[in-house]
């Protein structure tokens, strides 16, 4: 372990406070695999050596991993939940009920031990249970060796073999991986279709397959100039091993997952970053994609660069974009993007995925509990990135997640965002919950804190999270510092509750040669307000009424522009022009349009006819 954990035994002793008000740990899991693909039947069979250090406070009875791919069997609860759900997710639907023997997904473990010894386990569903001969105590490094079998599924899910575009193998979420344990405990969640939650460490793989396939993974390559394929050193001719199969060697340290993809028809194309990280192209060698990936590389390189500067350098020495798949997920080092797009949605896909890279690979909430930290944050930092490295110059690029926004909010279908990301009654409610709700709520703390501020909170969250598993409360925190302002009546109302942002303009009264504006909050979720004016000669200007509980100001509002604060509980807010009512011309209510407020209706003096 070389960057965010090298010194792990001695997190203890920082005193970095997490949600749960003890000092911060984090687990171990540092994998050797050697695995042996059968491409005629899609079957593998693998050893695993996995050294796992138990930096909690707590002593260990038992362990548990997850068998991914047993959710692709009938009768999982992948496949019932797909087709009992309202609105059941296309790519999945009713068809792992119809999956035969041949075409499933399976994951077994045939043995394990714990330091040499045999030990007891349970598969159920996509949870192995493991029973330990001995505890694993506080501080204690234990070494699990294990024998596994596994049979890709047909049925594409992220995972899976023979995609749509007809790429042959998507291996992600292929083998037993141990599941996270920390200040909760276990997470050993079943795969039923959404996130999860994984361990730190490094990964050594060795993949022994047909020596026609062209692989991308996680990792660095160590053995190109054995493989060849684009891989091999500039000059150097590939000395191949004889045989019908070749071992490809990678090597990942610290990340949380190992995946990797292979078909026999990639084009492989390697382009490297003015950063020095390397970046992979694997796509399929078909005439009609070949200009748009060739056209992503200088573009992805634009995302990455971006992505350096607003976030926080990409710590990795390589990033690969794989045809695969069923859309786009995100994995370490890599992800696996359906390749048969227009340039802009190509380009778009990539730009959210690897955005990921921040936003899950360096700073891993736990998906399954707080899945619009991941989507959310993602979504906000892509579509800023989008507009600029494909030059849109829109003037709010956040639009679509506020529209998306606004229809959950107005649905009665909403719920809060503190739902386990597999307990949404609805998965459309999910995915605007998760990326479109996620997205606004740092988009709107922009509104709240200010722009500055925002991108300051960003990088010094990275800086203060990076390799580390962060809560909603680790961020509002580092927010909390950067801007001097209270935000956890933020934090609250927006993840915690569905409750909405309503504000709007009760009376415009005349008061002498004066007006008095009466504002009146109708939602349940406080906020500051921001108020543009304007009058029948042409001039503006500008006011701000900070919220009381919110203990500060928001820079760029003079002394005369700001009123006094306004406090939660009254309903109702009253302020003075200094001009009659006869030469207002229009009053607006957030003028930027940056506070989600679920009804604008009544944002406007005068009130707007609609059409």
């Amino acid at each position: 372990m070389k960057k965010g954990i090298i010194a792990l035994a001695f997190l203890a002793c920082l005193g970095v406070n997490a949600q749960n008000n003890t000092s911060y740990w984090q687990q171990e899991a540092n994998y050797k695999m050697n695995v042996d693909m059968n491409v005629k039947n899609f079957q593998y069979t693998g050893e695993q050596e996995l050294e796992y250090t138990n930096n909690s406070p707590d002593t260990l009875k038992r362990v548990f991993y997850h068998l991914f791919f047993n959710a692709f069997q009938p009768g999982s609860e992948m496949d019932v939940r797909s087709r009992t759900i309202a609105d059941a997710d296309p790519r999945v639907g009713d068809r792992i009920s119809k999956l035969t023997p041949a075409q499933q997904g399976f994951l077994k473990v045939n043995t394990l031990t714990k330091n040499g010894k045999p030990l007891q386990f349970e598969e159920v569903g996509t949870v192995l249970e493991v029973e330990l001969d001995t505890p694993i105590l506080p501080g204690q490094k234990v070494n699990f060796s294990m024998k596994f079998a596994g049979q890709v599924p047909e049925q594409i899910r992220r995972s899976g073999r023979n995609s749509s575009e007809g790429v042959a193998l998507s291996m992600t979420q292929w083998f037993p991986k141990m599941a996270e344990y920390d200040f909760e405990g276990w997470h050993a969640d079943p795969y039923i279709g959404r996130e999860w939650h994984g361990v730190w460490g490094d990964y050594d793989v060795k993949i022994a397959i047909d020596k026609n396939y062209v692989l991308g993974a996680s990792g660095v390559l160590q053995n190109p100039n054995e493989i060849g394929h684009g891989y091999e050193d500039e000059g150097v001719q590939v000395k191949r091993k004889k045989g019908d199969k070749l071992t490809w060697h990678f090597v990942a340290e610290d990340v949380l997952d190992f995946a990797w993809a292979a078909d026999p028809e990639y084009i492989h194309d390697k382009r490297t970053a003015s950063d020095g990280t390397v970046l992979h192209f694997l796509y399929k060698n078909k005439p009609e994609i070949k200009e748009n990936w060739k056209n992503l590389q200088p573009k992805t390189e634009e995302l990455l660069l971006f992505f350096n500067e607003n976030i926080g350098p990409y710590p990795w020495p390589q990033y690969s974009v794989i045809q695969g798949g069923d859309g786009g997920m995100e994995y370490a080092m890599l992800t696996l993007i359906t390749g048969e797009r227009n340039f802009g949605s190509l380009v778009g896909v990539t730009a959210h995925e690897l955005a990921h890279a921040w936003f899950q690979h360096l700073l891993a909430t736990n998906e399954s509990k707080h899945e619009w930290m991941d989507e959310g944050f993602t979504s906000y930092i892509s579509d800023l990135a989008m507009n600029e490295v494909m030059d849109m110059n829109e003037e709010n690029p956040f639009t679509g997640s506020y529209r998306s926004y606004m229809r959950l909010a107005n649905s009665g279908v909403e719920q809060p965002q503190t739902t386990h990301a597999d307990r949404y009654t609805f998965n459309a409610a999910y995915g605007a919950s998760a990326y479109s709700k996620g997205s606004v709520f740092l988009s709107q703390l922009g509104y709240v804190i200010g722009e500055e501020n925002l991108k300051k909170t960003l990088k010094r969250y990275y800086d203060e999270w990076k390799f580390k598993h962060p809560t909603p409360n680790d961020f509002i925190r580092v927010a909390e510092k950067v801007s001097g302002a209270e935000l956890d009546w933020y934090l609250t109302d927006w993840t915690r509750t569905t409750n909405k942002i309503d504000y709007g303009i009760q009376a415009v009264e005349e008061e002498g040669d004066k007006t008095r504006v009466v504002l009146q909050r109708i939602g349940e979720m406080p906020m500051p307000i921001e108020l543009s004016v304007t009058y029948t000669d042409g001039t503006s200007e500008e006011i701000y009424i900070p919220l009381q509980m919110m203990r500060q100001h928001k820079p760029g509002f003079t002394e005369e522009q700001t009123k006094e604060d306004w406090a939660w509980a009254y309903p109702t807010y009253s302020f003075t022009l200094n001009k009659p009512k006869a030469q207002v011309s229009n009053i607006a209510i957030d003028p930027s349009g940056m506070m989600a407020d679920a009804n604008m209706d009544n944002n406007v003096f005068p009130k707007q006819e609609k059409e």
